[in-house]
Parts: structure tokens; sequence; C-alpha cells
């Protein structure tokens, strides 16, 4: 059996956002949903829950005794440390087959489709060696220089007829523990795209996405 580690990256401090990852939404805290649906997913081994922040520490010990919490070694704590460097001492305390990491920022991702992509990147063997989420972009885009980059503005196509482009949204990665210490990266060089349907890939950066967010479950749970 393949062992699959998922893994909840969360500092206490947000500059933008400020205590995002403990925030209730919903009337509970923002990281209490995406770790709820990765607990559902069954072919995820463990749950593994690395952070700096005492409250974290604290209530996720209560609500989730399952979960393994690894506190955050001082030198990785700022926030100009490279996502990367934390994922690699994680995935040195917990061993592991694969790893799955997501954000708490991603309260709308549903167990169903982290269990489909977990599926997808498992079924296909070697042909990938590493599977990201993205979201699909069909509109008229340009550059910094006002260069078209994905359309000839001479020819008016709809924008569902236009190629679609592919946004790395940070709602799920898979690799394995060879990929991220070969590349120092969790995309490898074989990676699979896993598009993320829209009301799932919310992600709350700023204040506004907050906001939206509570809008959204409101709508979610009303009656």
């Amino acid at each position: 059996m393949t062992t699959v580690t998922a893994m909840v990256p969360m500092r206490h401090s947000s500059e933008r956002v400020p205590g995002k990852n403990y925030r209730p939404l919903g009337g509970v805290p923002l990281y209490h949903h995406v770790v709820r649906a990765l607990l559902d997913v069954p072919e995820i081994t463990t749950v593994v829950i690395d952070t700096d922040s005492p409250t974290i520490f604290e209530d996720a010990a209560k609500a989730f005794p399952e979960v393994v919490l690894l506190e955050r070694p001082e030198h990785l704590r700022a926030g100009e440390i490279p996502m990367n460097d934390v994922l690699l001492h994680t995935t040195s305390q917990v061993p592991s087959d694969l790893y799955l990491q997501t954000h708490s920022t991603n309260p709308f991702l549903r167990a169903e489709t982290i269990q489909r992509g977990l599926r997808l990147l498992l079924d296909a063997g070697d042909t990938y060696d590493s599977l990201f989420g993205v979201s699909r972009i069909q509109a008229r885009l340009w550059d910094k220089n006002t260069e078209p980059v994905n359309h000839d503005p001479k020819v008016l196509l709809r924008t569902q007829d236009l190629d679609p482009i592919y946004l790395e949204n940070s709602c799920i990665y898979v690799f394995s523990p060879d990929t991220l210490r070969t590349y120092g990266n969790r995309i490898g060089a074989r990676p699979l795209m896993f598009e993320i349907p829209p009301d799932e890939a919310v992600d709350i950066d700023e204040e506004s996405d907050f906001t939206l967010a509570e809008q959204l479950w409101d709508i979610r749970n009303r009656g």
C-alpha cells in the first residue's frame, strides 16, 4: 500500500490578513475546513500540521487528536523562507511514499476533489512524477508591454474558443520525496496539471478574500 502524508504548513503570523489561519469561518478556525477534508480522504495515511503557532498547536491537539503536530524550527519561521525549504524539513520528519500539500487558505476544497487528484496520479504509474492544482483561464490576456499573450486582437474569437491558459492555484501538490529532493521543488520534471473547480479554488490571501469566503459560506449553508 502506498503511504500518503498530507501536510498543512501554517505560520502564526500573517502580514496581509492577521491571524487568518485560525480566524473563524463558519463558526470554526479557518484551518479546520481543509484538515477535515484531508481526514475524509481514504488514501491519505497521515495528516501533518507544521506550525510555529501556539494557538494552532493548542486548538489542533483538542480538535484533531489523530493529526501529527510538528513545531516549525526557528530558522524556518520567517515569512521570506521558501516553502520548499519548509517542506524538505517536514518530509524529513515523517517518512512517506507520497506527500500531498495544501493550505488552510483553501477552505472550500472538497475531499472528493483531493481524492480524485490522488487517484489520477497513483493510477498513472510512472507517467508523472508530481501533480499540482490549476485553474483554467479562458480570457484575453496581455503582458506588461501590452502584447497579447494568448490571442490575436485582429481575430476576435469568443473567449470560450480561446486556448485555455492554466493558473497554478496552490490548492494541491502531490509529489514523492525523491522529486522534492532532486529538484528542490514540489513540482517535478513530469508534472500533471489537475484542474480544480472554480468554487473550490477560492484562496484567502487578502482581507477582501476573507470577506468573499464568508459570503460564500453563508450562501452555501443558507437553509
